[in-house]
């Protein structure tokens, strides 16, 4: 099974590049972050007519996520808990059937919290904790799970082609890079950093030729409780979409599980 996430920076301006992706790499699950789309507008006809079943978490010019997928969806559970108050849409769960049992996959995209010392910051931390609670709930379960997204961090500084210009970013600070740590010493492993100790990056800003220049950094994840890491094949980033026109700053990461 092919399970990826996408951070895609727009559904709708990205939509032709969406729908050639999915014909080329077929993942069985998509996850998707940044649709950028109330619900009622995600363009899902046409990924539908791809055979694709749709959910989506969607919010108005911001933040969203969605979840395509070539089985059917047995549960689906929009926001993360923890906060009542927190409407920003950054997280929902799938649950599937499978003909090895059930299969849980979350596509989440975790609060960029610049700038350091503002409310923005503490928000992606205390958003940290509650991901944190989840999961260690969810694992009672002993079941397959994958947490798929863009977790705006950067685990370690080869993660980064320059790590001293991230410095004092949120991305690489050492409460978000230690509550990324809490998450794997809870049993979850990094799918990528399990499959390759090759440099590998994730994202590419926009800004002075960071893609020509290959200035990345790896902030998008898939981790994977240990009856998804005991399923794990293969994990590789499709780096050649960034090079598409009018692409996201993102790139597919898959995985394939046995």
């Amino acid at each position: 099974m092919k399970i990826a996430t996408w951070n895609i920076n727009g559904v709708k301006a990205r939509i032709d590049n969406l729908l050639t992706w999915l014909k080329e790499s077929q993942p069985d699950i998509a996850c998707l972050q940044e649709i950028k789309s109330v619900d009622d507008q995600f363009p899902r006809m046409e990924i539908e007519s791809l055979g694709y079943h749709v959910e989506t978490h969607g919010q108005k010019g911001f933040n969203g996520v969605a979840i395509l997928s070539k089985l059917r969806f047995d549960e689906v559970n929009r926001r993360l808990p923890g906060d009542d108050s927190d409407e920003q849409a950054r997280f929902m769960e799938g649950v599937f059937s499978t003909e090895r049992g059930a299969l849980r996959v979350v596509s989440l995209y975790l609060p960029n919290g610049n700038p350091l010392g503002s409310e923005k910051f503490l928000y992606k931390l205390a958003w940290m904790d509650r991901l944190e609670r989840w999961a260690a709930d969810r694992l009672m379960l002993e079941e397959p799970i994958v947490l798929a997204g863009d977790y705006n961090v950067i685990p370690q500084p080869e993660d980064a082609k320059n790590p001293e210009a991230w410095l004092n970013d949120a991305l690489f600070q050492p409460e978000s890079r230690g509550a990324f740590r809490r998450l794997a010493n809870l049993g979850f492993t990094d799918a990528v950093r399990a499959s390759t100790d090759d440099v590998l990056y994730t994202f590419w800003d926009y800004q002075a030729g960071a893609w020509q220049k290959n200035n990345g950094i790896r902030i998008d994840h898939l981790m994977l409780s240990p009856e998804a890491a005991d399923r794990l094949a293969a994990a590789s980033v499709e780096k050649h979409v960034r090079a598409w026109e009018k692409p996201s700053d993102h790139v597919p990461v898959v995985i394939e599980l046995n």
